[in-house]
């Protein structure tokens, strides 16, 4: 099994990074998906990449169709409005990678596509957008970690995506423990994100104030719970993940940066999914619940 053929829904902060690492595989055909205005823009104005224009293809869903490769690396409350296109695009042997923060879009895509098509995996990369487009470090970034959802773990579409991203600049790791990884970054964006992004603080706040810590604690107690009920150990991953640069004191998270430019942040896939999880497994989520509020009001 090999890697022809690349489609990228969402070339925003994470899809750059996706973008910058396979721009230069001359051996394989690299596409964003746009309709209308957008497939337009896009391919007028390519996409600004660290201080360079890239310019991949630009196909419609029905362009798309058959890919051998689909990364889904849009926003929390993009997705439902392009479920249709996922669906046009995914073909019998497509196989489909979402790099969205939260725990339930790969379930969400499922539910449309089939699970058998999904390969689970989460992206660390610190990407901002400045006035002439995306920047991240590739040496800090620690890029992409993927797997099966079971045995084997080894399989040919895993070896296929080691493949493609081998020699590109991407930073990735595949392991038997891809869900816990997800759990794992889900974790620290509840915990981090958020109160801080009720209090408008930077990142100092954690080490600074016992009662910020006291609120990280509420909120990573309910989440870790909600884990275990899954039967999903998050320490798995722990072991594994690599620690990422140093944030100084006053960074502002994602959470937070969509409040200071006023939009609408991804409240619904953090707290708003702990509730809903919480709900369906009996378990209260207090911290979550008052966070989601605040978070919504602030919004408003």
């Amino acid at each position: 099994m090999s890697i022809k053929s690349v489609g990228i829904i969402g070339a925003g902060a994470v899809g750059s990074y996706v973008i910058w690492g396979l721009a230069d595989r001359e051996d394989i055909k690299l596409g964003v998906i746009a309709e209308g205005e957008r497939k337009e823009r896009l391919s007028r104005q390519g996409c600004a990449i660290n201080g360079k224009v890239y310019h991949p293809e630009v196909w419609t869903p029905e362009e798309a169709e058959n890919v051998d490769f689909l990364i889904v690396s849009l926003k929390y409350g993009a997705l439902p409005g392009a479920l249709e296109s996922i669906r046009k695009i995914v073909g019998k042997d497509t196989s489909v990678m979402s790099l969205m923060n939260g725990v339930d879009s790969e379930e969400i895509i499922a539910e449309q596509i089939g699970k058998s098509h999904i390969l689970p995996a989460v992206i660390k990369v610190a990407s901002h957008r400045e006035a002439d487009g995306y920047h991240f470090d590739p040496e800090t970034t620690l890029g992409i970690i993927f797997g099966e959802y079971e045995a084997p773990y080894e399989s040919e579409r895993v070896k296929a995506v080691k493949e493609l991203f081998a020699g590109t600049g991407i930073h990735y790791r595949s392991t038997e423990y891809a869900i816990e990884e997800v759990w794992c970054k889900f974790r620290l964006n509840v915990c981090n994100n958020l109160p801080q992004a009720i209090l408008g603080a930077g990142v100092g706040c954690y080490r600074d104030s016992e009662h910020m810590k006291a609120i990280q604690n509420g909120l990573k107690k309910e989440l870790e719970a909600i884990a275990e009920a899954k039967g999903i150990d998050i320490s798995k991953a722990d072991r594994m993940s690599g620690r990422g640069s140093a944030v100084p004191p006053m960074a502002r998270y994602s959470t937070l940066q969509d409040l200071d430019a006023g939009r609408h942040t991804e409240i619904d896939m953090f707290s708003g999914a702990l509730m809903r999880m919480g709900k369906e497994l009996g378990i209260p989520t207090p911290y979550n619940e008052y966070t989601y509020h605040m978070i919504k009001a602030l919004e408003e």
